[in-house]
């Protein structure tokens, strides 16, 4: 069964960039095998996905995020990790790392990271 686990600092100050990382563990599970995405969830709305990497490292990026967003993967840690540039109070947010996501919004994913806390102090 495949695990994610998302990492990185809980408090990032305004204008940095913000930096998380997800591990995928568990089973047969590579990276270069599936396509993966982060999403987020801002206090008081629904999921907002942010982006997707793919095979041979392809990335797709949500147009409201795409000047500041990079997502980038590391096939031999089995890793792939989020950057989010010139960050404002307003990417306070919880973010998710997932799995094979799709639908109209790409927010049905078949496998979550449990998700992690990230404020921005202005």
């Amino acid at each position: 069964q495949v695990r994610l686990q998302e990492s990185g600092p809980g408090l990032v100050k305004a204008s940095q960039t913000l930096a998380l990382t997800c591990t995928v563990s568990g089973g047969s599970t590579t990276i270069d095998h599936y396509t993966w995405s982060w999403l987020r969830q801002l206090p008081g709305k629904g999921l907002e996905w942010m982006g997707t990497i793919g095979y041979s490292g392809s990335t797709t990026y949500s147009p409201s995020l795409k000047s500041r967003i990079s997502i980038f993967e590391d096939t031999a840690k089995n890793q792939f990790t989020l950057h989010l540039r010139s960050v404002t109070p307003e990417d306070t947010a919880i973010y998710y790392c997932a799995r094979a996501c799709g639908g109209a919004r790409m927010v049905q994913c078949d496998s979550w990271g449990q998700g992690t806390q990230v404020t921005v102090s202005s």
